[in-house]
């Protein structure tokens, strides 16, 4: 019987990054199982937002680039949708990606050691990995890689969670919506790093292009459920092994590394050895995903009736997210001010793109029978509030206001 998963995920391979691992291990370590509910929250408006993503490329066979540039009106509102897209996407997940790379690299070097093999070897390693998938795998095949790697990753943060044995009353009390005393940016990270607005247009590009024939939206909307819940499910495991090992324990701790490290004295190497797979499974996915999402972007944003040109920039754009990645990761920087640049474009592109989609799926020319009902207007609208509360905040922690 085959796995009810697809496209679904390559969201999950998405967010659940090393960014979203880092900050599954602070709030875990920090405190305790208190946030748990802010993770849940998260995982349920993620999946709210991607079915209506996989729902419109399913069904209208629409990315969402090319209904964003469909809908946008005037030659000017096209213009400046596309330049903030471009910003968002291209200058973000370049500096992301040096992200996913570094974090793939930690992971590699708590598995195997960090003298094992030089550290420049880890970087070249995977940019060469995630780009032969890009130029080489046509999409059926990237697919099945990055269902691999998650399943991969729920493996080795299961084999953890088994290893340090969560606290199941603590774990329920985490359900209970409170904010801890210095808690409320650890709380907006954790629905930041999940709810991802490049994953909207990864999501509707990669839905188009796998299901064709009538149907396809059922089965989009069960990946969707399966897929990003298993994402959700992965990132509530991380937390709590942080959360039962570490919380209240005074151990500085700021990666999922240096959590590999600590538990290794009192969990044997078996722990290290997990987490440091998980989190190299997790940035070898992300590490794919970003310029893969990227790509789609550009691709419909700037179209072409000719599929090898589609495919030219398809490739073009991936591989240059990829190489300054690469670059960013190889060197050791800490790309501070791309980063910053990367959280205003995106703090604007969030609420605009979850906006717009609530708008374009509510277009019965467009949708058909496959239209929101008003349930999910309700639902989506609760989660576009939140997405603007984060892009305010997002804008402004880039310009200095927010800490």
């Amino acid at each position: 019987m085959r796995l009810p998963i697809g496209p679904g995920a390559l969201v999950a391979a998405a967010f659940v990054g090393p960014g979203t691992v880092t900050a599954c291990t602070l709030a875990g370590a920090n405190f305790g199982y208190a946030l748990l509910w802010a993770l849940i929250f998260a995982t349920v408006a993620t999946i709210i937002l991607q079915e209506m993503a996989g729902r419109l490329g399913a069904g209208a066979k629409l990315g969402l680039g090319e209904a964003l540039m469909a809908a946008a009106g005037p030659r000017w509102s096209k213009i400046a949708i596309a330049g903030l897209v471009f910003t968002a996407l291209m200058i973000g997940n370049a500096a992301y990606e040096g992200g996913n790379i570094a974090g793939a690299t930690l992971g590699g070097q708590a598995v195997v050691g960090s003298q094992t093999v030089p550290r420049a070897v880890w970087p070249l390693g995977i940019a060469l990995f995630a780009g032969s998938a890009l130029w080489f795998g046509r999409y059926r095949t990237i697919e099945t890689l990055l269902i691999v790697l998650v399943l991969m990753m729920s493996v080795a943060f299961v084999a953890s969670a088994i290893i340090i044995q969560p606290t199941w009353g603590a774990l329920l009390e985490g359900l209970e919506p409170r904010v801890p005393k210095g808690g409320t940016l650890t709380a907006i990270a954790l629905i930041g790093t999940t709810i991802v607005p490049y994953n909207l247009f990864l999501h509707a590009a990669a839905a188009k292009e796998r299901w064709q024939h009538e149907g396809g939206v059922t089965m989009a909307r069960r990946d969707t459920v399966v897929s990003v819940g298993l994402g959700g499910l992965i990132s509530i495991l991380i937390l709590s092994a942080a959360a039962t090992s570490l919380f209240g324990k005074g151990l500085e701790v700021s990666s999922a590394a240096d959590m590999a490290a600590a538990l290794e004295p009192t969990f044997g190497p078996s722990a290290r050895f997990v987490i440091g797979f998980g989190l190299l499974a997790a940035g070898l996915t992300s590490a794919i995903t970003a310029p893969m999402a990227t790509g789609y972007a550009m691709a419909e944003i700037f179209p072409s009736t000719d599929s090898a040109v589609q495919r030219r920039i398809f490739r073009i754009v991936s591989l240059s997210i990829l190489v300054i990645g690469a670059g960013i990761s190889l060197l050791g920087l800490r790309p501070v001010t791309l980063i910053l640049v990367a959280q205003a474009a995106n703090g604007m592109l969030l609420p605009l793109v979850t906006f717009f989609l609530l708008v374009v799926m509510n277009k019965k020319s467009l949708l058909g029978p496959y239209v929101n009902n008003w349930a999910t207007n309700i639902a989506g609208s609760i989660v576009a509030l939140v997405a603007l509360g984060l892009g305010m905040r997002g804008v402004l922690r880039a310009l200095g206001v927010w800490a």
